[in-house]
């Protein structure tokens, strides 16, 4: 009965140790401006048009199912903008872009530092007297720190433009009524949370999946359930994480 979770605080010792060796034995920040350089085009670069096509249908669907929902003629129109704009940021935007990126950034992270670790190249930046932890993994993380609000907020911007078109194209609500409602109903407190539950949700991706992939033993198949590994759990705490942030600072 004690052995499963033995195993989990063994883990998350585990965990912490190598977020600890990762802030350690810092080389020349020349360096590590090039590899964070690499790893930002990876992570925001490349993401853009999987967040942009997400963002979009998910603004153009969440219209939709809202102005079905509000048949009643003495709900003005404009209150389908004000759901829709204050579901993208505080919920849709950073939580459903983080999930979608779990799967695509995490399992890229894993796989990576995976592959290091069963061809022994790790073993050899550690026989050079290399940190292999904050060469690896700290570029990555400072990266996903800083791609994913940026992703965020374009996810965001895209998810209201998906809502106006579909609020057009369906006449459920024009853009006028759109943008009434989502500027009755904002507040500067909501980009502050969209923003920390982003920075949140990237240090949790970037760090799981780089200890899944830094610990992995074995060959390919190994790796493979470590990168399947690195998303599950990622989800997991991210779902875990959307809750605790609602529940301290809404």
């Amino acid at each position: 009965m004690l052995s499963p979770l033995i195993q989990a605080l063994e883990a998350v010792g585990t965990y912490l140790l190598l977020l600890r060796r990762t802030f350690t034995g810092l080389l020349h920040w020349r360096l590590y401006y090039q590899l964070w350089t690499q790893e930002f085009l990876i992570i925001g670069r490349d993401s853009i048009f999987l967040v942009a096509i997400i963002a979009f249908f998910v603004g153009a669907v969440t219209t939709v199912q809202t102005a079905y929902q509000l048949v009643s003629p003495f709900i003005p129109k404009s209150t389908i903008g004000a759901i829709v704009s204050t579901s993208s940021i505080l919920e849709l935007a950073p939580t459903i872009t983080s999930l979608v990126l779990a799967g695509r950034i995490g399992s890229n992270i894993a796989s990576q530092i995976g592959s290091m670790r069963v061809s022994e190249q790790i073993d050899a930046l550690e026989v050079m007297g290399i940190n292999s932890a904050t060469y690896l993994i700290l570029p990555k993380l400072l990266a996903g720190l800083l791609a994913f609000p940026t992703l965020v907020i374009y996810s965001c911007l895209i998810s209201h433009l998906g809502g106006i078109a579909a609020g057009a194209f369906t006449g459920a609500v024009n853009p006028t009524q759109f943008g009434i409602g989502a500027r009755s109903f904002f507040e500067e407190f909501q980009l502050v949370f969209m923003l920390i539950k982003a920075v949140t949700f990237g240090f949790i991706i970037t760090t799981v999946s780089a200890y899944q992939g830094y610990y992995v033993r074995g060959g390919a198949l190994e790796v493979g359930a470590a990168s399947t590994k690195a998303v599950v759990i990622s989800s997991l705490l991210i779902l875990i994480a959307d809750y605790v942030l609602a529940q301290l600072l809404l």
